[in-house]
């Protein structure tokens, strides 16, 4: 016998409530492409012309988006940090400049903390953003763009609680961040230098960035006889030595375990040698534009604590140490 699954009570309503703020999104794509796309590239050339921060504010809920839109922005190449209406109109405004924009959120447009700082606003002459649910309000009146989220209804049964509203003005918020991201041509690079301290930044730190260099690096010539090759070692700490040509191009290295090793093929004859008889011709190497977590797999792999850096025409120019990758938080 069959056993006839039905849909539980919670799952129906959860599911109500993603079809509506579905719906809210779908209505944001429907504006921008057909009504609002003018509207769109004008906020779009204000904040990617804006020379100072993007002040992002909001009361309640909208406020909880509005932080999380400033942190998106900043994080992605366009300054901006978040503020509470009610605090600059109590002394905050201190904190803006006429080379700021400010971008304010409110379904209504007809919050009062809001209200109250519009004409401070403009009288410093900074420039005003608006996202808002009704495009006839005070705050849609007053801005020198206004963005329109249209909602039909709340995800709320009682149409109060901002849901849906607050979905599709968070989506609009990262559709502004990505786009001035885009435009300004931010890179993983400058991505890693805003989120030192993340896994994300640090999984896009480069070899270059951790590297020793100059005299840090262990290095003889080919020639460099068995003694000096020991203080070279010695002097650099490191448990090992590159080995160089006349023309400065990586020949080798030679290790503390690749003389244990010469000494038993030389039956502990190897004072005289010379760096090329006694270094290994393969070492591992990494490039300075390679990832740091791709020197740390080599490093794995191979079970060694140090990789030769070159550049493009095979001269040693940094060496990574496990340590120096341990420093920065990449292990």
């Amino acid at each position: 016998m069959s056993q006839t699954l039905t849909m539980s009570e919670n799952l129906q309503k959860a599911l109500n409530v993603l079809n509506i703020e579905q719906q809210a999104l779908k209505y944001l794509i429907s504006d921008i492409e057909q009504n609002q796309y003018k509207n769109f590239d004008l906020t779009i050339d204000i904040l990617f012309s804006c020379k100072g921060r993007i002040v992002v504010t909001g009361m309640g809920k909208s406020g909880h988006i509005g932080s999380k839109i400033a942190a998106t922005l900043a994080s992605t190449g366009s300054p901006a940090f978040f503020v509470h209406p009610a605090e600059l109109a109590h002394g905050d405004f201190g904190m803006l400049t006429s080379s700021d924009v400010l971008l304010a959120l409110s379904f209504s447009g007809e919050t009062d903390e809001l209200k109250k700082i519009l004409i401070p606003i403009k009288r410093l002459g900074i420039k005003l953003v608006s996202v808002t649910g009704n495009e006839n309000s005070t705050l849609a009146q007053s801005s020198d763009v206004a963005l329109y989220v249209r909602v039909e209804k709340e995800a709320c049964p009682l149409n109060l609680a901002p849901t849906a509203s607050t979905t599709a003005t968070l989506a609009l918020g990262d559709a502004i961040a990505i786009t001035l991201m885009q435009k300004k041509g931010f890179t993983a690079e400058d991505f890693a230098k805003s989120h030192p301290g993340g896994s994300l930044g640090k999984n896009l730190i480069k070899v270059k960035d951790v590297m020793r260099v100059k005299q840090e690096i262990p290095v003889v010539q080919e020639d460099t006889t068995f003694s000096k090759i020991l203080k070279e070692i010695n002097d650099k700490k490191l448990g090992f030595t590159t080995v160089i040509s006349k023309d400065n191009k990586l020949l080798g290295a030679i290790t503390d375990g690749d003389i244990r090793r010469a000494h038993l093929k030389f039956e502990g004859n190897i004072t005289s040698k010379t760096a090329v008889e006694l270094m290994n011709k393969n070492p591992r190497t990494i490039g300075e534009n390679d990832l740091a977590v791709s020197a740390l797999k080599i490093m794995e792999d191979y079970r060694i604590s140090d990789l030769i850096v070159l550049d493009k025409t095979n001269k040693p120019i940094g060496i990574v140490d496990l340590k120096d990758l341990l420093k920065v938080g990449i292990i």
